[in-house]
């Protein structure tokens, strides 16, 4: 923290007072706050009341001697010093979260299964060198991945048949917990073998009558569904002529040139350097589809499992959803 940032980081009597007493419970409070943006999401997320996170905010805000937040209707947005002041609760969570496993038993000693049902083409840097850490620190930890729809996935931890998921969510269910993982942006792409390849100033109307390649969960009630309403609201008249619930299926049926699909930006971004496909309308993109983590927090988890779960958390609250890709 800077020390034009409170008044109490500029008095050397506030400082000790800081290191004394400050409230561990009350950062991680400020935490979730600044990460879901919202005091409703983190009073659900944190499994307390909303007067309960509002009160913790005032108090840190007190002890601090700071407004650390910007509050604009429902949403809230962090003010410069709460900014500061969540890095900083960032790397502080980080450090105590690795307490738990160094306590619980030496890694050479922790085993088990952990299986993890996941959507297919999940592109994230951050996810990959969270699975190299966890798989370095605790090599005897077996971990099987099934590559599944977003509906079997849920099923499958509604069933208790599985430790975690990574998935589309787009109705939460009651009894799983989530986390973001992925904040991923649709749009509109064609293959070139497709007439609209290398076409510029394109518009959505454009695009109306064309034929679609869509997910299987592209329908009303799917994970996929504002698709659907997308293409209604627009007056889309052409037909879904290719479907799988593949995304890499869905890339080479768009690339045979069948029709147009709506594919994440991040992940087909080396397909629209090389020249394989080509963005079309609308620039700003279709919709936000999250990718989350899942689990069914009425399983008992075992001590591989709680560790996996532990540190995956963790590498999400210390992590900024924009460079997780």
């Amino acid at each position: 923290m800077t020390p034009t940032t409170t008044t109490l980081a500029r008095d050397p009597e506030a400082k000790r007072f800081l290191n004394d007493r400050l409230d561990w419970n009350l950062l991680r409070t400020f935490l979730v706050i600044g990460q879901e943006g919202s005091i409703s999401r983190a009073a659900a997320r944190l499994h307390l009341s909303q007067p309960a996170v509002s009160q913790a905010l005032r108090r840190l805000e007190e002890q601090l001697d700071s407004a650390l937040v910007v509050r604009r209707g429902p949403r809230i947005n962090l003010s410069k010093a709460g900014e500061e002041v969540m890095q900083i609760a960032a790397e502080l969570y980080g450090t105590v979260s690795r307490l738990g496993p160094a306590l619980d038993s030496p890694a050479e000693t922790v085993t088990g299964k952990i299986r993890l049902l996941s959507i297919s083409r999940i592109q994230s840097r951050a996810y990959d060198d969270f699975l190299a850490q966890f798989h370095s620190d605790y090599p005897q930890v077996e971990l099987e991945i099934d590559v599944l729809r977003s509906s079997d996935v849920a099923s499958g931890l509604l069933q208790k048949t599985a430790s975690f998921g990574l998935s589309l969510c787009r109705t939460p269910q009651p009894r799983l917990e989530q986390r973001v993982l992925l904040e991923q942006r649709y749009a509109f792409f064609c293959g070139k073998r497709h007439r609209l390849f290398g076409r510029k100033n394109l518009t959505v109307a454009d695009l109306q009558g064309e034929n679609f390649v869509s997910f299987t969960s592209d329908q009303m009630g799917g994970n996929l569904s504002p698709l659907t309403v997308f293409r209604d609201q627009q007056g889309f008249t052409g037909r879904i002529v290719a479907s799988s619930p593949s995304l890499d299926e869905i890339l080479r049926l768009v690339g045979a040139g069948y029709g147009i699909g709506c594919l994440p930006e991040h992940i087909v971004a080396a397909d629209v350097q090389a020249n394989e496909l080509w963005r079309l309308p609308p620039w700003e993109g279709v919709i936000d589809v999250n990718v989350y983590l899942l689990w069914n927090r009425e399983q008992k988890l075992t001590q591989a499992e709680s560790i996996f779960l532990e540190r995956f958390q963790q590498m999400l609250m210390t992590t900024d959803p924009a460079e997780r890709f």
